[in-house]
């Protein structure tokens, strides 16, 4: 059978260049290696250096270039000097994944001023400087497209995570306003908002909530689709987004999360 090459065509990123943030593992890393799939060369940042050189060898053995940036998102000079060395070592940058996440497990009550701080600002403030930086470089490329990673809880509350959807419910609305701004310069903002996914941070909330990691993951797996997500069914959604395929979309909220918000 051979498929239309018009089709195949809308999701091919072949010749694009992708800035994925929080990809040392979870779902940063699997997106990075759907996204070189399909043809994107890959600007990796974590905080994580050795893990993030290990994905960036990772997407070179799928065939596409790839450069690892040690990279705090909290930091304005750090996304400064990243976004200068993408654009200097890939000469453009057509798609930015806001993806570094961290979460704290507590309430308003327990949780101090540094958490509250770290966690607004590595959901958060992390997509407002990057997002600042890079898309100057879009609009003189002549456009873009810029997935935020929200969450569940960015549409609805949770137990003992104050911070977390505090950070995750602005991405959402920062998502929104972004769209509003950009549309004229060719620049798509959408935001996946993942449930519980596979991942070392799902498994650092159950030590966090001093539960054990087997109930846990059995409680995150409660839902229609009676499973917790992996990593490629979140970077199947930021395909999506990243690609043609969604050529009239921008300001959308899309959730990935098996149902869990269904009910």
């Amino acid at each position: 059978m051979h498929f239309d090459k018009r089709i195949t065509d809308l999701l091919s990123l072949e010749g694009k260049v992708a800035i994925v943030t929080g990809a040392a593992s979870g779902i940063g890393l699997g997106t990075a290696i759907r996204l070189a799939e399909v043809g994107a060369n890959i600007v990796l940042l974590d905080i994580d250096e050795s893990k993030g050189i290990e994905a960036a060898d990772k997407i070179r053995n799928i065939g596409q270039k790839a450069e690892f940036f040690r990279c705090d998102v909290t930091s304005n000079s750090d996304c400064k000097e990243t976004t200068e060395n993408a654009v200097k070592e890939f000469g453009k940058i057509d798609i930015l994944f806001n993806n570094a996440g961290i979460t704290r497990r507590k309430n308003i009550v327990e949780l101090n001023e540094y958490e509250w701080d770290l966690v607004i600002g590595v959901n958060l403030k992390g997509i407002y400087l990057l997002s600042h930086h890079v898309i100057p470089h879009m609009i003189k490329n002549g456009g873009g497209s810029i997935i935020n990673t929200g969450s569940g809880w960015s549409l609805r509350g949770g137990p003992k995570a104050v911070s977390y959807c505090a950070a995750k419910g602005g991405v959402v609305n920062l998502t929104r306003a972004m769209a509003i701004d950009h549309g004229k310069h060719n620049i798509r903002v959408n935001c996946v908002c993942p449930g519980d996914v596979d991942t070392q941070l799902l498994h650092d909330e159950a030590v966090q909530l001093g539960e054990n990691d087997d109930d846990f993951m059995r409680k995150a797996a409660a839902r229609p689709i009676s499973r917790v997500g992996t990593p490629e069914d979140i970077a199947n959604a930021v395909l999506f987004f990243a690609s043609n395929m969604s050529g009239w979309v921008t300001g959308s909220i899309l959730v990935v999360d098996g149902g869990g918000l269904a009910g």
